[in-house]
């Protein structure tokens, strides 16, 4: 069984570089550089660097759970997202609507396996925002590194938050719809 497709570590690739390009503007303006500043290819790095691996670990922890499960599981594109963010990003809009792809899962599952595989996702940025937050409480960091801590924490923050909104087709609808149909 193969666990990533040739086609899936190319969404990926796509995803991350557009995920950086989109984050940029949101790096230096923690950095106390200017925002509306041109294109600047360490800025782009360190956005990616930042908000790729959340995003990333978020859809693939989606996938791998739902493996888990006996299920398939395939990381696909979102072109309409991905485009909408980095038009946003371009016209220096001040909200940024990101929605860089999903994971389509197949197979016969429950309403508590749905809800773990929902949830799987934002946990994963729980964790590194949580993580990042005891990092920079407890370890003595120089300039850089608390800078690349603190858009960590940023970051996963509020892509654990807004993933748990419950509005469809957020994770947070299939967590909390799903906890509500358990209790009653």
């Amino acid at each position: 069984m193969v666990l990533i497709t040739i086609t899936e570590v190319i969404y990926l690739l796509i995803t991350t570089l557009v995920i950086g390009y989109i984050f940029s503007g949101f790096t230096t303006k923690f950095r106390g550089i200017d925002y509306f500043r041109k294109f600047n290819l360490s800025d782009f790095k360190l956005s990616i660097l930042v908000a790729a691996p959340g995003i990333i670990l978020h859809e693939l922890s989606h996938k791998f759970v739902a493996m888990f499960f006996g299920l398939t599981a395939q990381f696909q594109i979102f072109t309409f997202g991905l485009i909408l963010g980095a038009i946003l990003k371009f016209f220096n809009s001040p909200l940024i609507i990101l929605a860089p792809g999903y994971v389509g899962i197949g197979g016969n599952t429950t309403e508590v396996t749905m809800m773990l595989i929902a949830f799987a996702g934002p946990f994963i940025n729980l964790i590194l925002w949580i993580s990042a937050h005891y990092i920079l409480k407890y370890k003595n960091l120089g300039r850089k590194q608390a800078i690349f801590v603190l858009l960590t924490k940023e970051v996963n923050k509020w892509l654990f938050i807004f993933n748990m909104l419950p509005i469809p087709p957020l994770d947070g609808s299939k967590v909390w719809f799903g906890l509500f149909k358990l209790i009653f």
